[in-house]
């Protein structure tokens, strides 16, 4: 009912998007996107990593424009932060992407250990298969994609299961992971694999100046893959709001307002503690009872919104209204304004990149005609 005001909300921030001219497309990622047109051809394999929830918006591009001749058969295609997006779709868009090309695909969390060891496996495979089956050989692996996809998180936690059979246990190094895209500033090295010997070179990440579509900008730029000084978290926030009252996500927490959550909307923490032993502060956004009222609160006014909501004036004034309650729920007292939208919306937009307001996929899988 609300997609055609949330798309006019996109559009928006599709504008300043546009607006920025690639300017996120600096020296440092044009030389990064050199050093790894370089060395695609000297490697034995490419881990392609992309972001779960937008698979195809995340896609990297320089993979787009590589060599006719180069085999799809030396890809392999990670759907990294697969705890945060929809499992259903992330299931469509594994068996999409596998049905596309030639190369696997596998959906990950860099931060189960199952989870990696299932990618440390296929990886193993491929490289057998394209050393032909020698034991004793040495593989070497190009992970590449678009800032904060997870590529250093990923590394780190296969070199870790892979450490533990290798010689030199204790003295492998580890890659630098950060929540701030753009951290990975040289290719690097990291052995992952013994038997045979697997070597990952993880790259920084390159994000192209201009997209293959208008729909990409808002969501890379929702996800964390555009660095936030370049855009307005308020901006970024409204398209949130935007997204989840536009989706059923939201109807998960219909039943939210169980008995001892009123009391932190009187500001009493104190009396909240008696139902949790574990001490709360209100200046804490991402404790388990912040995200429980955050959540009570966008249930509470979307379902109790009387305006229509397929009218992009009255979606807007929707969100306005959620702006408010959440400034109350984060606690949020500053004398400006503009201050004020910024802190709220820098604390909504946390608890979205970390998966406490749902599960999202934002890229739709392709109809494919059998």
């Amino acid at each position: 009912m609300a997609a055609a005001a949330a798309e006019a909300v996109s559009r928006r921030l599709g504008a300043a998007v546009r607006d920025l001219s690639g300017a996120w497309y600096g020296r440092h990622m044009a030389a990064a996107e050199r050093a790894i047109r370089t060395r695609l051809p000297l490697v034995d394999l490419v881990l392609e990593v992309r972001d779960a929830r937008v698979p195809a918006s995340s896609a990297f591009e320089p993979l787009r424009r590589r060599r006719p001749l180069d085999p799809d058969s030396l890809r392999v295609v990670v759907l990294n932060k697969a705890d945060l997006a929809d499992p259903s779709e992330t299931e469509k868009w594994v068996a999409y992407v596998k049905k596309q090309g030639a190369c696997p695909c596998i959906a990950v969390n860099s931060h189960n250990r199952e989870s990696i060891k299932e990618l440390l496996s296929v990886v193993q495979s491929r490289i057998w298969e394209i050393k032909h089956g020698q034991r004793d050989c040495t593989g070497t692996v190009l992970l590449v994609g678009i800032p904060n996809v997870g590529k250093s998180a990923i590394v780190n936690a296969m070199h870790q299961i892979g450490r533990i059979g290798a010689a030199e246990k204790g003295k492998l190094k580890h890659a630098i992971v950060s929540s701030h895209p753009g951290e990975t500033r040289d290719i690097s090295g990291y052995k992952v694999a013994s038997h045979p010997n697997i070597y990952v070179l993880d790259t920084p990440g390159v994000l192209s100046p201009r997209f293959a579509n208008d729909d990409s900008g808002p969501i890379l730029a929702l996800t964390g893959a555009i660095k936030g000084s370049f855009l307005e978290e308020y901006d970024i926030a409204h398209f949130l709001l935007a997204v989840v009252n536009s989706t059923h996500e939201y109807m998960k927490w219909e039943n939210l307002n169980q008995v001892g959550d009123s009391s932190f909307y009187s500001g009493n923490a104190n009396t909240s503690r008696s139902h949790n032993k574990k001490r709360q502060y209100v200046s804490d956004h991402t404790q388990d009872f912040i995200v429980k009222a955050v959540r009570q609160v966008l249930f509470e006014t979307i379902s109790s919104f009387k305006g229509d909501l397929r009218k992009e004036d009255e979606f807007r004034r929707l969100i306005d209204c959620q702006f408010t309650s959440l400034q109350e729920v984060f606690k949020v007292s500053i004398e400006s304004s503009e201050d004020i939208c910024k802190c709220v919306a820098l604390k909504l937009l946390n608890l979205y990149r970390t998966g406490r307001l749902g599960h999202y996929t934002l890229d739709n899988v392709p109809d494919v005609v059998a």
